[in-house]
């Protein structure tokens, strides 16, 4: 273990972390277990969710309509106790419809002054619904909330609620009228989390729970104070020092010329930041704490790689014509380590 985490080991109290980890990992059940009971068949993508709002991060939801993305967002901001909102974002959306603007109000003297209304990005859980829709300009105004938590509007600084999460979401079948989201804002999703069908035993579940004459209910599990303490005892979790260097390994072997295989260095345009390997490190831990476990493993590095990676590479164009895919690239990667 590197000096830096046993450190950090040291000034905390281990049986209280513990502790502290044991009850943690009990309220993460019931809030798995409450999200289980309206989202049927994407057990994947509700563990991935949970591990970008343990982490404190933003998540991009990528499927095919019908598949739930939209109950997903409004279940977890129940379950979680999050104030959520919802924006259905189109090539006419401006960025004073996310953010708020000003406006001018007199009083009964007569005396005119600005006062700015906040806008729907003023919750803890926003919902950006299908978001490379809307023109760049309007992508540009999360870029700042997302990374610093406030936005500037006339010269003034507004905060946004803590905690402050951004899940949107992209269909990745129609590309006419949208706009490719920038690599800057890619970015800034700590996960890219591939929504696919469910099975045909969900789909079953699924056939009689939702069409009978009773609707199932999300019920509340922890408040956002609840989500905070816990999104902070998962950045006191320990991290050995080979599951670091995995870490490492991984994130820097994806990018252009890093990766020893020369044939797979010539296939990345380019690759992934130093954010990646924040957001992996934060990710690991959170994985570990859902499974009940103290500590992350490789085998969480294994499982997160293609989430945190995927959309923060591009593949050159001769890798793309001989039929190479950014999800077989980071396979590979991944089999160096594994």
């Amino acid at each position: 273990m590197s000096a830096f985490n046993q450190t950090s080991l040291a000034a905390a109290d281990p049986q209280s972390l513990v502790a502290e980890a044991d009850a943690a990992v009990v309220t993460i059940g019931s809030a798995r277990a409450a999200i289980g009971q309206l989202i049927y068949g994407q057990e994947q993508v509700i563990e991935r969710v949970l591990v970008t709002l343990l982490s404190g991060g933003h998540g991009l939801l990528v499927g095919v309509p019908g598949l739930a993305k939209t109950k997903l967002v409004e279940t977890l901001g129940t379950v979680l106790g999050l104030d959520e909102r919802r924006v259905q974002f189109t090539p006419d959306l401006m960025p004073s419809d996310i953010l708020g603007s000003e406006v001018m109000d007199q009083d009964a003297e007569g005396r005119r002054a600005f006062r700015f209304v906040k806008g729907p990005i003023f919750a803890q859980l926003l919902m950006a619904d299908e978001i490379n829709r809307a023109s760049p300009r309007t992508q540009s105004a999360l870029l700042q909330a997302m990374q610093e938590y406030h936005v500037t509007i006339a010269g003034q600084r507004y905060d946004l609620p803590a905690p402050f999460h951004v899940l949107a979401t992209q269909n990745p079948l129609e590309q006419e009228g949208t706009y490719p989201l920038p690599e800057a804002q890619l970015d800034r999703f700590m996960l890219q989390i591939d929504v696919l069908y469910p099975d045909i035993e969900a789909e079953r579940r699924m056939l009689f729970e939702t069409t009978g004459s009773g609707d199932a209910t999300a019920t509340r599990v922890m408040d956002a104070a609840g989500l905070r303490a816990l999104q902070q005892l998962v950045r006191r979790l320990p991290v050995g020092e080979s599951v670091v260097e995995a870490i490492l390994e991984l994130v820097r072997s994806a990018r252009p010329g890093a990766a020893g295989d020369r044939k797979l260095a010539e296939a990345i345009a380019w690759g992934p930041g130093p954010r990646a390997s924040q957001a992996l490190m934060l990710a690991v831990r959170a994985r570990a704490l859902i499974d009940g476990r103290y500590a992350p493993s490789i085998d969480d590095v294994l499982a997160l790689a293609e989430p945190v990676l995927q959309h923060r590479m591009s593949l050159s164009f001769a890798a793309r014509a001989d039929g190479e895919t950014v999800r077989g690239v980071i396979g590979r990667l991944k089999a160096r380590i594994g």
